[in-house]
């Protein structure tokens, strides 16, 4: 069922940060742009994907990097698996359309993991 990783996620706090994560990440280390909206950016690491953007005022802050995604072919799937093994999944199955450019059309859910990380399946379609 698990593909293999799609993405992680990390967030910055303001948009000198997420200047200074470009300059690393693009300029230094040599990542592509896969997509970007206002807010960040998605990074292409050959075989995993690198999403950063800044905290919206007021939003707490969950450290440097926020969530790891693994792709799936069936979140539905996954997303029963976990809950019946007793894991809270806290965003159910949901189609989403991420407004970037380009438009990614998805598939998507979360849950804790076992050391309280948060883990999203993801099939981008």
């Amino acid at each position: 069922m698990i593909k293999g990783i799609h993405h992680y996620s990390m967030k910055c706090n303001t948009a000198e940060e997420l200047a200074k994560v470009k300059e690393f990440y693009i300029d230094l280390l040599g990542f592509t742009i896969k997509r970007e909206w206002p807010e960040g950016i998605m990074l292409d690491a050959g075989n995993a994907f690198i999403e950063i953007f800044t905290n919206k005022p007021g939003e707490k802050s969950l450290g440097a990097i926020r969530h790891i995604a693994f792709a799936t072919d069936s979140v539905d799937e996954i997303a029963d698996k976990v809950k019946a093994a007793g894991y809270e999944v806290f965003i159910e199955p949901n189609d989403i359309v991420i407004p970037s450019t380009p438009e990614c059309h998805a598939r998507m859910a979360f849950c804790f993991g076992p050391l309280g990380e948060q883990i999203e399946f993801f099939d981008e379609k």
